[in-house]
């Protein structure tokens, strides 16, 4: 599973992560630079878990919302992987099953990672 995400404090997110990483599923997140000082980011959580996270510092911002759930699925949308997205806003949800597009994103997700720093969180569990 890749996931690309600008804001991202949403604990059961950050929780469903780290039991899939548990479960052997690989995971690896690229997020906007902002998580590096963010005071409630879950970035942290999954980084001291070891799901290998990334940030993405070359862009004014790296906005992305996505989640390559598979080989030919897809989420993405304006929905920020956070609490107030889930409870609060008015946002949207795509989730696409398309192989030809899903390898379309992952080579995206590749284009960010390759310029992208690891992040190794703050603290432990």
């Amino acid at each position: 599973m890749l996931v690309r995400a600008y804001s991202f404090t949403s604990k059961p997110i950050a929780e469903a992560l780290v039991r899939a990483h548990q479960r052997g599923v690989k995971i690896s997140v690229i997020l906007d630079k902002s998580q590096r000082t963010e005071k409630y980011t879950e970035a942290d959580f999954i980084a001291n878990y070891g799901i290998p996270t990334y940030i993405d510092d070359k862009h004014a911002i790296a906005h992305s919302k996505i989640m390559i759930i598979d080989a030919s699925t897809i989420i993405t949308g304006s929905f920020n992987f956070t609490t107030s997205a889930e409870l609060h806003n008015a946002e949207n949800l795509l989730i696409i099953r398309d192989s030809d597009l899903a390898l379309t994103y992952m080579r995206n997700w590749e284009v960010h990672f390759k310029h992208s720093d690891p992040y190794a969180g703050r603290g432990t569990r």
